[in-house]
C-alpha cells in the first residue's frame, strides 16, 4: 500500500508549478455581450487514445494540475477493487453517487444516508462541511422547511460515503479518514498511481474543497487514463473488473453522477453508451469517448466552469463523438446565451473559430 511521501513543495520544480498556465496566445472561449468580446476564457486540453498518443492538444500538458472531482472515478475504483462494495452491497447507483458531484436531489440524499445505514455509520460520519443543494429546487424547499444544509447535501457526500465503506471494510477508524496517510487514503493513493501509471512521488497531493487529499497530475497522462476505460483489460488485472462496474454504473445512472439540467448528465444521457463525463472544480473537465477509445481532460486556465461545456461539445463534435443528432439535442450547451436579470438574451458563451 502506497503513502505520501512527497508534496509539490519538495519536487525541486516550484518555479515551473506557479508559473501561469500556457494555454496558446488567444482565448478558446469568449463571452459576449451585444457586438462586443466581454470575456475570453483561454483553454488547455489533451486528447489521447488507449496507447497514449496525444491526438490534439493545446498549451502545457505535462504540467501538474489538479484533478479535483474528475478524479472520482479512480476514487470508487478503489473503493469497489477492495471488496467493500461487495460486502456492503452497494447497488448501481450507489457506486455512481460514489463517484458522483450530486447536485443535492431527495434521491441523491436518501441514496447516500441509504449508504451510511449499510456501512453502519450516521451522518456524523461525514466530515466533508456542508453547503447548500446545487439543485435551486432542492435548497428552496430546504430553505422553505426552515431546515439548514447538511453535509449530505455536500455534492461530494456519495464519495465519502464510499471512502467510509472502504475504512470500516478496511477495520480503520472512521475519525481520521481525511488525512492523506490513513488507511483509507493511502490505498486510494495508491490505486490512483497504479491506474494512471505514475509513482506517487512524481504527483502533487493538495486538500480538496471537501478535505480528502486531491492529487495533480499532467493532462496527458489523465486523457490516457480516461481513454483506456473503452477496454477496461488494458489496466493491471486486479482493477479490471472494479473499473468496469464503475464506468457502467455511471453510464447506466447519469442522474447520479451530477444530476438535473447538469452538464455531464445530460451529455451522457445524449450520448449514452458512447460517452462517459466527469467534471471537476475550477475549470477542469474530463470524459472518455468509450466507443472510439478516446479520452480527453480540459483545464480553463482562469478556473471558469463556464467555458467547458462549450468547449468540450465543440471538441467532441469536431472529434466524430457527437453526431449532428446528439449536438443538436446538447444545443443549450453549445453557445449558452448570456440573459439579463430580466431573462433577455443579451450575449452568448462560445467557442471561438
Amino acid at each position: 500500500m502506497g503513502v505520501l511521501t512527497a508534496s509539490w513543495k519538495n519536487r525541486g520544480s516550484v518555479a515551473r508549478e506557479l508559473q501561469p498556465f500556457e494555454c496558446g496566445d488567444r482565448a478558446a472561449v469568449i463571452v459576449t455581450r451585444g457586438t462586443l468580446v466581454e470575456s475570453q476564457h483561454y483553454v488547455c486540453y489533451a486528447v489521447a487514445d488507449a496507447d497514449g498518443r496525444v491526438l490534439q492538444s493545446r498549451g502545457d500538458i505535462d504540467r501538474l494540475v489538479y484533478m479535483r472531482s474528475s478524479a472520482k472515478p479512480l476514487i470508487a475504483t478503489a473503493v469497489v477493487a477492495s471488496g467493500a462494495a461487495e460486502r456492503f452491497a452497494f447497488t448501481d447507483e450507489e457506486v455512481a453517487l460514489s463517484a458522483a458531484s450530486h447536485s443535492g436531489e431527495p434521491k441523491h440524499v436518501a441514496t447516500v444516508l441509504q449508504m451510511l445505514a449499510k456501512i453502519g455509520l450516521g451522518e456524523d460520519a461525514l466530515l466533508c462541511g456542508a453547503h447548500a443543494p446545487v439543485h435551486e429546487p432542492s435548497a428552496d424547499a430546504l430553505c422553505a422547511a426552515g431546515e439548514r444544509p447538511r453535509a449530505v447535501h455536500n455534492n461530494c457526500s456519495g464519495k465519502h460515503a464510499g471512502i467510509l465503506a472502504l475504512t470500516v471494510h478496511r477495520g480503520a477508524d472512521p475519525a481520521g479518514y481525511l488525512a492523506a496517510d490513513h488507511p483509507a487514503q493511502a490505498e486510494i493513493l495508491d490505486v490512483c498511481a497504479q491506474l494512471l501509471r505514475i509513482p506517487l512521488d512524481r504527483m502533487a497531493i493538495g486538500v480538496d474543497g471537501c478535505g480528502i487529499p486531491v492529487i495533480a497530475v499532467p493532462l496527458r497522462a489523465a486523457a490516457h487514463f480516461f481513454a483506456k476505460l473503452s477496454d477496461p483489460q488494458r489496466f493491471p488485472k486486479q482493477f479490471a473488473p472494479a473499473l468496469s462496474r464503475v464506468v457502467d454504473a455511471m453510464i447506466a445512472h447519469p442522474e447520479y453522477v451530477a444530476g438535473a439540467g447538469r452538464f455531464d448528465t445530460d451529455l451522457m444521457t445524449v450520448a449514452r453508451p458512447d460517452v462517459l463525463a466527469k467534471g471537476g472544480a475550477e475549470g477542469y473537465h474530463a470524459s472518455a469517448a468509450l466507443r472510439k477509445g478516446l479520452g480527453m481532460t480540459v483545464k480553463v486556465a482562469d478556473g471558469n466552469y463556464r467555458a467547458v461545456a462549450p468547449f468540450a461539445i465543440d471538441r467532441m463534435g469536431s472529434l466524430g463523438v457527437l453526431d449532428e443528432a446528439r449536438l443538436q439535442a446538447l444545443e443549450r450547451y453549445r453557445a449558452p446565451a448570456v440573459r439579463n436579470h430580466a431573462g433577455k438574451v443579451v450575449g452568448e458563451i462560445r467557442v471561438v473559430p
